[in-house]
This record gives C-alpha cells, structure tokens and sequence, in this order.
C-alpha cells in the first residue's frame, strides 16, 4: 500500500492570514510541517498542495515538492482531492500545515489503522485531555467515539458535556487524515452537508452518508497555530526543544 503525504496550505486563512509563511525560528511554518512530515517512515513521498505562487515558490526554496491548486476549495481535504487526481497513490495523509510541532508518530499510527482494516476508508488522530481551556475553546476539535473507535460526532462545542460538573475528559481531534484515494474522490463530489455548514468541519459530511470515521487514540498531542499568540507560543516551545 503506497502512502503519500499531502500538506494543504491555504495562504488566505480568514483567521490569521498568511499564516503558513510566518516565520517560526527563522523559517516558514509550512517548512516546520514539511520537516515533520518527512520523519514519517510509512510515507513514500510528502507534497504541499496551495492556493498562492508565493507558498509554491518558498516550498522550492527549501526543497519541497508543490502544487498549485484552484484558489476556491472550501477546505485541505477538497484541495487535496484536486492533487490526488494528479498523483497516484493507495491513500494520502492529510497533514495539517499550522501543525509544525506535529509528531510523526501520529502519522504512522493513523496509517497502520488502514493497513490493518481494510474495509476502513477513514482514520484520524485524537488525544485525550483534562484541561478546561481546551475544552472550552471552538478552536480545539472534539470527538467523541464508540466503544470500537469510531467516530459518532466531531465538534467545536464542549464534548461531551459534563452536566454534573467534576473533572473533565475529552478527546481532542488532532486534523490527521489517511483517507483512501478512490474514498476521497468520491467523497468531494458530495454536496455539503448541514452540519458540515453550521460547525465548518468537513468530516460531518461522512457521518451524515454513514461513513465510518476510525478514530485512533494518542498520546502525542501538539498545538495548533490559529493565532498570532499560538505562533509565540510554538516559537517558544521550538527553541526550548532545540537547546535540549
């Protein structure tokens, strides 16, 4: 089974524009998520799919092999579709590029789930976390699964609700995707879904088809970069990991 490693990069991001250029240690953000990427063994090949010259353009900079892709994808999972049509592979690893503290071994796991199911179109990454902070920011995904890891729901809200108060515990989605190569064509012909609208998050649109999402529990957890603060703090923990 060929796996191939796709890092959508979507230089107008409404959030934090331009965020995948910004500079983390003196280089690109999408070039600490290319870096990542590469360390994943089960990967033959990793490729930025984008929306602008400019990422293209700092992709070969430092090596990267790139696409440019239309400008008018709703979300990384559309835009990787359009590179797939273009590049052959069993199944491609949708790898977040504001995740440059990503740990490779994330990648591997969701990868090894396919491997050993095959009738499993879909698996993702989640961690469990305590932290009141998380989950109550719309930022950080949850996901809350059966007792076989799949998937039931995916959302920005408080998930599951702790009606009774005490301590918290819920499953942070981490964004990694492998999806397989005939699914993921398929997949974007679908309209979108109605939930998929109300929380922007396109996984819904399979659980709203009946697609069955297995999830993966890790305990690799990494933060995102959806803010400028996110950015500092990412800069910070990079150079405390470099001076260990």
């Amino acid at each position: 089974m060929t796996l191939v490693g796709m890092i959508p990069a979507r230089l107008g991001s409404t959030r934090f524009p331009e965020k995948v250029l910004r500079l983390i240690c003196g280089r690109p953000m999408i070039e600490h998520v290319w870096n990542r990427a590469r360390q994943a063994r089960s990967l033959s090949d990793v490729w930025i799919v984008c929306d602008d010259e400019r990422v293209l353009e700092a992709a070969k900079k430092f090596g990267a092999k790139a696409l440019l892709t239309r400008p008018d994808h709703p979300n990384g999972t559309s835009r990787i579709a359009e590179a797939a049509e273009r590049i052959q592979a069993d199944v491609f690893v949708n790898i977040q590029g504001d995740e440059p503290l990503m740990n490779p071994a994330n990648i591997e796991a969701v990868a090894a789930l396919l491997s050993a199911n095959p009738g499993v179109q879909v698996s993702t990454a989640a961690v469990r976390r305590r932290d009141a902070e998380g989950y109550r920011n719309p930022n950080v995904v949850k996901v809350v699964c059966d007792e076989k890891g799949r998937a039931l729901y995916f959302s920005r809200a408080s998930l599951p609700f702790c009606r009774d108060g005490g301590d918290i515990s819920y499953l942070k989605h981490l964004g990694l995707y492998a999806y397989r190569r005939d699914f993921l064509l398929e997949f974007v012909k679908w309209p979108a879904s109605s939930l998929e609208t109300v929380e922007k998050l396109e996984q819904l649109r399979m659980l709203e088809r009946g697609i069955e999402i297995r999830v993966v529990e890790t305990g690799a957890d990494s933060p995102g970069v959806d803010t400028p603060e996110d950015l500092a703090l990412v800069e910070k923990l990079m150079t405390q990991e470099g001076k260990a």
